[in-house]
């Protein structure tokens, strides 16, 4: 006769993402993510992110905290619908610190491309430009891939690629690295 309502239980919940992400562009996945929980109607919200660095100041992964109003199993499968929509790359997961449970999450490949920033002629590094690398990759990948991030470091620059196949982005963005001479002798890089 009379139903009881089930407690709604509050917790966090943490993504790490096998996603090489800048703080800045870590920062835009986390407001992209917010919106998608109002519109979607969940009581989920970023409160929290990190950044993990490899030995040479290259992002490794990055961590998401988000605080849900109920850690039920439509809260969490929304959150991982919402991260594997967006970027959520192979490898990554979900902590739910009240279960204390990991699970897998992450559906997309991803492809780094290390220009080489020393080895070049100088005639090369004056007359190119690595904003045009970037819209070029862009452009060949729309509807495939996107750069989601970049880093530079003391020898190479690294455009982070994230998109559902591997082998699709890296024939997708083949002739430019054949014909750009900024690209000569960059490396490709699985990086998920």
């Amino acid at each position: 006769m009379f139903g009881f309502l089930k407690k709604k239980q509050p917790g966090v919940v943490v993504a790490t993402l096998n996603a090489r992400l800048q703080p800045v562009d870590r920062a835009d996945l986390e407001d992209a993510f917010d919106d998608f929980m109002r519109h979607s109607k969940i009581s989920a919200h970023v409160i929290g992110g990190g950044t993990a660095m490899a030995a040479n100041g290259e992002v490794a992964n990055c961590d998401i905290e988000i605080q849900l109003a109920d850690v039920s199993e439509k809260s969490i499968k929304c959150v991982i619908d919402a991260l594997n929509s967006m970027i959520a790359p192979k490898g990554s997961t979900l902590w739910i610190e009240s279960k204390n449970q990991r699970l897998e999450l992450g559906d997309k490949e991803g492809l780094a491309i290390y220009l080489n920033g020393t080895d070049l002629a100088e005639e090369i590094y004056r007359d190119c430009d690595i904003n045009f690398v970037v819209s070029e990759c862009e452009r060949l990948l729309r509807g495939i891939a996107m750069v989601n991030s970049t880093w530079r470091g003391a020898a190479e620059t690294a455009l982070y690629i994230y998109g559902t196949d591997f082998e699709t982005i890296r024939e997708s963005i083949a002739p430019l690295l054949d014909s750009y001479p900024l690209c000569q002798n960059a490396r490709i890089v699985r990086i998920a």
